[in-house]
């Protein structure tokens, strides 16, 4: 499948180039297109596809080595690389381990309770939180000790039986709560000042109104639907409560690290949340947070390097960051957006909402961003949208999908990344089952979101 997908991306690269494009942008899509090809296929793994994308943009002159290194240097994906790291000190210290017997102790009659216990801290802690990035931060340490706890350990089969289901569920319900308010992920006030500079008025409530119903309806599907389709291979534990309470009894007090990383990780947590307001740099507050532990002697030098993920991780992302955001430099984005919305406006407008919203949902395999996705395409598609289909209701539903496409594939959201890096979950089973996630979503939104939306707004 390799060269199967080198050989498409050969094609493309060589075939004329369309009308309103330049050649650099073409090229681009080409190698992109064929990289996305790869690991869907599973030609090979998301780190390598991302390196041959990354030497064969550079070696064609497609792009100059200055804008392809660019992605190495961005700073919210040093703070994914970190918040990493930081989540492995967590376990370390043993805190992760008393947290998650904590949950287990509450939920832990079965995995699917598990994954409702994540999806409900994650929607309750979201609207203090405007980067769903560092939100991934304090979700990872939790669901890392979980699976852990159960014997459900990363790049083995032993991730399947509960660790594999569990980073999957983190991931779909940080794409949920990011939709349910309007402070919960950076692109939403950008979403609602544009949709305002076309007459929509949308506020903090109104947001959470008019999410409220669909997403509430998505938290309750999503976990079932995954445990069906992708289940974990433990079953229901019904004696997990009361082992997970001796568990607990033998650990005792909190130990002196403990206490290091609970007051590291409340600052850390305190800070992510203040940052858009007293104006501290997300990115620093990680590495802070990296260097308690590390005076703690929580986390050491031997961990660092033993952390091979890590760097894994900020290679692949940088890379395939850096070739979305050229894409869209380049025009690509809104001349697919553009080509693709207008074929759908010669319809009825039910029809045109539908094909408008499932096109601004498929584009987004293209795309290493919410935030670049929303800024490069969420005006362009409100206003092919017009004159037919109601403004508020196109308006609503292209920011919550902005929201829950995060999960399409590996890439779709930096907040993806930390749990994709864990050894947990695979990028193949990413595009898989996080695609499935994001048909079920599109599906529970368009039924349950339109009329709701269609009588709050």
């Amino acid at each position: 499948m390799l060269l199967f997908s080198v050989a498409v991306g050969i094609v493309l690269f060589l075939s004329p180039v369309p009308d309103g494009l330049s050649t650099e942008a073409w090229q681009l899509f080409a190698i992109f297109g064929a990289t996305i090809l790869c690991v869907l296929t599973g030609g090979t793994t998301l780190f390598l596809a991302a390196i041959l994308a990354l030497v064969a943009a550079v070696l064609t002159g497609t792009l100059d080595p200055d804008a392809a290194y660019a992605g190495f240097s961005k700073g919210f994906i040093l703070l994914i690389v970190v918040a990493f790291l930081v989540g492995k000190g967590v376990v370390n210290s043993g805190l992760g381990a008393r947290i998650g017997y904590l949950l287990v102790s509450r939920f832990g009659r079965s995995p699917l309770g598990l994954a409702y216990s994540i999806m409900a801290t994650d929607a309750v802690i979201a609207p203090a939180f405007p980067s769903n990035t560092a939100r991934s931060g304090v979700l990872f340490p939790i669901v890392y000790s979980l699976a852990e706890n159960n014997g459900s350990h990363p790049g083995d089969e032993s991730r399947h039986r509960i660790g594999a289901y569990l980073m999957l569920c983190a991931m779909v319900s940080l794409a949920l709560s990011s939709g349910l308010w309007l402070t919960a992920m950076a692109a939403n006030p950008a979403g609602v000042a544009i949709a305002a500079e076309q007459g929509v008025s949308i506020n903090f409530a109104s947001w959470f109104i008019a999410a409220s119903v669909p997403t509430f309806c998505a938290i309750v599907v999503l976990p079932w639907l995954l445990y069906k389709v992708f289940p974990p291979t433990i079953g229901a534990t019904p004696e997990a409560p009361g082992l997970a309470q001796a568990a607990l009894k033998e650990m005792g007090p909190l130990s002196r690290k403990e206490w290091i990383t609970l007051s590291t990780f409340v600052t850390l947590v305190g800070g992510w949340a203040l940052a858009g307001i007293i104006g501290f740099d997300a990115t620093a507050i990680a590495f802070l947070g990296l260097a308690l532990l590390i005076m703690g002697g929580v986390f050491s030098v031997k961990d660092l390097r033993e952390s091979g993920d890590a760097l894994e991780t900020l290679i692949w992302f940088a890379i395939l960051y850096t070739l979305s955001t050229e894409l869209n430099r380049l025009g690509f984005m809104s001349w697919a957006g553009n080509l693709m919305g207008g074929a759908a406006t010669d319809f009825a407008w039910p029809i045109t909402y539908v094909l408008l919203l499932c096109l601004y949902v498929i584009v987004h395999y293209l795309f290493v961003s919410q935030t670049a996705h929303l800024l490069a395409l969420f005006g362009v598609f409100l206003a092919l949208s017009q004159p037919n289909v109601p403004l508020p209701l196109m308006a609503m539903m292209l920011l919550l999908a902005t929201n829950f496409f995060s999960v399409l594939t590996p890439q779709a959201s930096s907040c993806n990344v930390i749990f994709v890096g864990s050894g947990y979950i695979t990028g193949g089973e990413v595009y898989k089952y996080g695609g499935l996630a994001t048909a079920a979503c599109l599906l529970i939104f368009l039924l349950v979101g339109t009329p709701w939306i269609l009588w709050v707004l």
